[in-house]
This record gives C-alpha cells, sequence and structure tokens, in this order.
C-alpha cells in the first residue's frame, strides 16, 4: 500500500470557515472509510485472493480518503512579473527537493535491512511524517514570511543540495570501506587461484635454506594424478617425494613442492606450460596477523559508518522533509496568486490517499466529478474540461494544469 498526498487550493468567495465545512461534507460523501465499508472492501479484496482467476481482474485504482487544512502564511506577494519568474523554476526545485527526500529514505530502507533493524516510522522533530504534514505549521524563525520569495526558495534549494552533497560524500565513504572489506573477505573466501593462501600454509609447511626453496602450485583437481606423476621431473633439482596437498576446494588443489632456488624459474615456467599454476608466497606470521587485524578494523569501521551514516539519514530526512513541506507551501501560494488573483483568498487543504488495487475506477472519477462541481459552484465558472478531454490525469495531476479550477499537485511521500 502505497500513500500519497494531494494538496489542493480552493477560491473563497466569503468566509475560509464556511467554506472548510461545505467541503468537508462534500467530501464526506464520496469518502468510503467506513467501518461498513472496512468490511465490504475486507471481504471482497478476500475473495479476490481466494480465486483462480484472480489476474483477469484489470488493476485499477480506489482510494480511502481524509482531508485536513494545509496552513499556508501569507507571504510576501512582490510582483506578478516575480511570480511568473519564479514559477517556472518551483517544480523544477520541487523535483530536486522531493528526489533528495526519497533518496534518504532508501538510503534508510537499505540500512534497516541490511542491518536486520526494525523500521522505525520516519520523523519530523519527534512528530510522525504524516502528522507533520497535516499539521504543518510555518517556521518563521527560519523562513521570515517578510523575505521575498526568491529569497526563500533559494535558501531551501542551497540547505537540501548542501545535505545532499553532504550523503554523497558519507555513502562514498561508507562505500569505499564496504568495498575494501568486500574484496578482502572475497581473498579468503575465493578459489585457490585468487584467495590469499596465508590462513592455509602453516610454518611447517615452508622449506627455506640457503640453497632450498618451497613453491606452492595451484593444480585443477581433475589433474592431481598428472601432477604427482610429473612434477619431479619439470625441472632438475626438485627434491623427490617432497610435494603435499595442503588443502583442495571445489575446483583446485593446493600443493607444495620443495626444490632449488637456483631451479626455481624454469620450474615455474614448465609447470605453467602443463597447466599448473605456481602461486607466489612469503611466509610471514606477522604479515598474517595484520591481515587479520586490517580485516577486523573493516568489519568495524563499516559497522561504524553504517550506525552513524542512518543516523545522520535519520535526522537529515527530517530536515529535508520539513524543507520540502516550506516549499510546497511557497508553491501553492505562488500558484494561487496567479490561479485566483490578488489579494490572497484562498484555502489550501491535504487529502490522504491511500492506494489500493482491484476496484472500481468510477469511484476515482465521481470523487474528481464532485470537487469540480464544488470549486464551480463557488467561482461561477461554469466551463471546465471533462477528465476525458485532459487525458484521464488523476485528481488533474495529468495533462493540461488548467483543466481544472482549482490549484493541486501531490506530494509522493514512498
Amino acid at each position: 500500500m502505497a500513500s500519497r498526498h494531494w494538496v489542493v487550493s480552493l477560491p473563497v468567495e466569503n468566509s475560509a470557515s464556511s467554506l472548510w465545512n461545505r467541503l468537508q461534507e462534500q467530501i464526506s460523501k464520496h469518502s468510503f472509510d467506513t467501518p461498513l465499508y472496512r468490511v465490504s472492501f475486507f471481504l471482497f479484496f478476500s475473495l479476490l485472493f481466494s480465486s483462480s482467476d484472480l489476474f483477469t481482474f484489470t488493476l485499477i485504482f480506489c482510494y480511502f480518503l481524509s482531508v485536513s487544512q494545509f496552513n499556508t502564511p501569507n507571504l510576501r506577494v512582490g510582483t506578478l512579473d516575480s511570480l511568473l519568474a519564479l514559477s517556472d523554476d518551483l517544480v523544477k526545485s520541487n523535483n530536486f527537493i522531493e528526489g533528495v527526500s526519497h533518496k534518504i529514505r532508501r538510503q534508510i530502507e537499505e540500512f534497516e535491512r541490511v542491518s536486520g533493524v526494525e523500521s522505525n516510522a520516519l520523523t519530523v522533530d519527534g512528530v510522525p511524517v504524516d502528522s507533520y504534514l497535516t499539521r504543518f505549521v510555518w517556521d518563521e524563525a527560519k523562513y521570515p514570511t517578510m523575505s521575498p520569495l526568491k529569497e526563500i526558495v533559494d535558501s531551501i534549494h542551497s540547505q537540501v543540495a548542501k545535505i545532499e552533497d553532504d550523503l554523497k560524500v558519507r555513502v562514498a565513504e561508507y562505500n569505499n570501506v564496504r568495498s575494501q572489506l568486500n574484496a578482502n573477505n572475497r581473498k579468503q573466501s575465493g578459489s585457490l587461484a585468487v584467495r590469499d593462501l596465508s590462513d592455509l600454509v602453516k610454518a611447517e609447511d615452508i622449506v627455506i635454506s640457503e640453497h632450498l626453496i618451497t613453491l606452492l602450485a595451484i593444480v585443477p583437481k581433475y589433474s592431481q594424478n598428472e601432477w604427482l606423476a610429473n612434477y619431479e621431473t619439470l625441472t632438475n633439482y626438485v627434491v623427490p617425494r617432497s610435494s603435499k596437498k595442503l588443502y583442495e576446494d571445489n575446483e583446485y588443489a593446493l600443493y607444495k613442492v620443495a626444490l632449488f632456488k637456483r631451479v626455481a624459474d624454469n620450474f615455474r615456467t614448465n609447470a605453467r606450460e602443463k597447466g599448473f599454476q605456481i602461486r607466489e608466497f612469503e611466509y610471514s606470521p606477522e604479515a598474517q596477523e595484520n591481515r587479520k587485524q586490517e580485516l577486523e578494523r573493516l568489519a568495524q569501521d563499516q559497522e561504524s559508518l553504517r550506525s552513524s551514516l542512518l543516523q545522520w539519514c535519520y535526522t537529515s530526512y527530517g530536515e529535508v522533509f520539513s524543507s520540502w513541506m516550506h516549499f510546497c507551501a511557497i508553491r501553492v501560494f505562488a500558484e494561487s496568486i496567479l490561479r485566483h488573483g490578488l489579494p490572497p483568498s484562498f484555502l489550501v487543504n491535504i487529502h490522504l490517499m491511500l492506494v489500493f488495487y482491484l476496484l472500481l475506477q468510477k469511484v476515482r472519477r465521481k470523487y474528481v466529478q464532485s470537487l469540480k462541481d464544488f470549486v464551480t459552484i463557488q467561482t461561477g465558472n461554469t466551463y471546465w474540461k471533462s477528465e476525458d478531454e485532459m487525458g484521464g490525469g488523476i485528481f488533474g495531476l495529468g495533462g493540461d494544469a488548467d483543466t481544472h479550477p482549482y490549484v493541486s499537485f501531490t506530494i509522493n511521500l514512498v
């Protein structure tokens, strides 16, 4: 189930409170969030999912609706030319801020999934996101209403851009540590052809003296008999019966062999021609311990960075979401002035839509048409394009933006 909010600005002819009461009455006629409807919906939904012909149904939308006021302050209008110039950038800036919000949300969901922690409800200043949206209050201290709209918009955009840049740096740092850890883990768990051999070779397996050296050979599993039959003849001065299998995985076997140092290069060349790989290896207890400590450090760094980044995302999501709602308030204010004119006299409200599937499409059409009829009566304008004429957009959000007698746009929380 996805949720979205529909922001609608209606012109006020007389009293905002009386318009609000009439709007609630009108919407209640087409709201389905009642106990009886919930039972009926549940039974209908259950029957559909118990049917063998489930996939023959057309996927269409239905909505549970609730409505609340969106408190938009009286902002500084400026000139109509400045509003027109600003309106060209509002949609682009809104998409940018919304994108940053969703980016942080996805990062939170990924970290919660990887960490196996229970998903926490996202909050803004300690208030759940839905509650903050439906009870929005303009932050006068942070964004003075007497400041020019362009100045407030630029301030919000720069704040969100800074958070996005910070997110990129933090995520890059985390991904760098994670990549190093994954590379080290692959070395420990990959095939013998590429993995680290330090944990497979013991001190007693290595013979090093003034004249002797021990080499490690990676032999395909199906070629082990060939190796044992031929390794002594690959070159001169190979110590007889010195080859011993140290480890075996699904593809290769690890053998050691002792020989004189002066023929080591010749032995490597001849072994490679036979299909045997000689791995370069130098036994060092100190290096082995250092690699182990490095692996532990990377694991600790990854967990520490993930934890701190998750907490940062929780905090930053609240900041971005708050900035986004202030931006939406500016957007609906500016578009309402351009649509309804001066002085500012309009009612902004939020419609909560919980999206379900497998119900009748005429429910949506009936609700949209009822709201259009309601606003038409309030404004006295009798002609507006039908939903079919404007391309079937959901709640006036698709096609021509002037097809409905109100200002509207959606806030997609997920």
